[in-house]
């Protein structure tokens, strides 16, 4: 009886830790392990390209065409494709597709500062490789799709905006983030609004960027770069408003937003 008691309470502990194992990763990209790094910034690399050629394109396909893309098609194209983004990547690199939702991550502790340099040179490598990609099909036309700030607002106006899209975005992506019920489809279905509804009523005086690489991309390879500090300061600053606005609605951020910034 007395060697029988304590064989039977060891064996609780071991199945109550095999209950609450975490389940491999997909496609093995375990956050823990070094060797998958690859395949994160692979996909960051694959999701700016799509993003910036989504973006940039209607620009480009008007000029070559004549045929104007509407307004409304321009701006909700991309927000449809972050939404199938963060489907496809979330689980792999947890699907930033933007330098300062990177940087928004890592203020908020979500994501490691070691990182962050590689994410960033991914994203803005695949935003540069879409806009050569366009000038190597169509020329250099439609500046490419650089975002410019338009001509009678002021880049003052546009500055002021990208401040308050990318604050409006980041805000949602860090809310989204903080709580497992809201994270996958909910997430997806929220940031790709977020992105369509502030490019509908704002992409007139910015172009509603929201992103430094999307900007960076088309402006570099066009060779237009008179503007582009609107779109570096811009987000930058919106998104470093919206990690103190997360910080005043959620607080700390927790093991929920950690894991859905690494793609877990």
């Amino acid at each position: 009886m007395s060697s029988a008691t304590p064989h039977t309470k060891s064996a609780k502990p071991t199945n109550q830790q095999d209950e609450h194992r975490s389940p491999t990763p997909n496609f093995s990209t375990d956050p823990h392990n070094p060797a998958m790094e690859w395949r994160r910034l692979f996909a960051e690399l694959i999701g700016t390209f799509l993003l910036t050629l989504v973006s940039a394109g209607p620009a480009v396909f008007g000029a070559v065409t004549g045929q104007q893309i509407s307004q409304p098609a321009a701006v909700v194209a991309p927000g449809l494709l972050v939404m199938s983004l963060i489907y496809t990547l979330g689980d792999v690199s947890g699907a930033h597709v933007n330098p300062v939702v990177t940087l928004a991550f890592a203020i908020r502790d979500d994501f490691p500062w070691k990182r962050v340099p590689g994410y960033m040179l991914s994203q803005f490598v695949g935003a540069i490789a879409a806009a050569t990609l366009l000038r190597l099909l169509f020329g250099n036309v439609g500046h490419l799709g650089a975002t410019l700030p338009n001509p009678h607002a002021g880049p003052f106006a546009a500055l002021i905006l990208e401040i308050i899209l990318t604050c409006l975005l980041v805000t949602v992506i860090l809310g989204t983030a903080h709580d497992t019920r809201l994270v996958g489809h909910n997430a997806a279905l929220a940031v790709g609004a977020t992105i369509a509804l502030d490019g509908l009523f704002a992409s007139p005086i910015s172009g509603a960027s929201m992103n430094p690489a999307r900007s960076l991309g088309p402006a570099l390879i066009s060779g237009n770069l008179s503007n582009l500090w609107i779109y570096l300061l811009g987000p930058l600053l919106g998104a470093l408003l919206a990690t103190i606005i997360a910080r005043a609605l959620h607080g700390e951020t927790n093991q929920d937003a950690k894991k859905a910034a690494s793609g877990q």
